[in-house]
């Protein structure tokens, strides 16, 4: 019999978050979890129990006040800024509940932009453009 071995590609440990003002508020108290390739999790619960800051948190929107984040072996909250950008473009994938798009841009140079940045190739990035072109988003 064949061993299964679980492959977590996120892990939370102690993970901690206080707002500092006149009084301090705790959004996160000693997060820990794990989720292994291939599991699909949901996290919910009432309105200020902290839903939105583990999302800020784990995705590097926001930093934690203690604890750590291990997502795909790596805690992106030790790297530098060119380091996290580079896993952000290239590890993180995020769905905003608000658009998060340049306004002044179009959908076609909102695309364009980041695989610019990235130094994709002007040809692969005008195929990609037109691939989305082709399934009705006018550009």
């Amino acid at each position: 019999m064949k061993e299964v071995v679980k492959m977590s590609i996120l892990t939370t440990k102690h993970l901690g978050k206080v707002y500092e003002g006149k009084v301090p508020y705790t959004a996160l108290n000693d997060i820990n979890f794990s989720i292994e390739k291939g599991e699909f999790v949901a996290i919910m619960g009432p309105s200020g129990s902290g839903k939105s800051t583990l999302l800020n948190v784990i995705s590097t929107i926001d930093h934690p006040t203690s604890g750590s984040v291990c997502i795909d072996g790596e805690d992106p909250h030790k790297m530098n800024d060119d380091q996290l950008a580079h896993f952000r473009r290239n590890t993180l994938g995020f769905v905003f509940q608000d658009f998060n798009l340049v306004h002044t841009l179009t959908v076609g140079e909102n695309i364009m932009l980041p695989l610019t940045l990235e130094g994709v190739p002007v040809s692969k990035i005008k195929k990609r453009t037109a691939e989305v072109n082709v399934i009705k988003l006018s550009i």
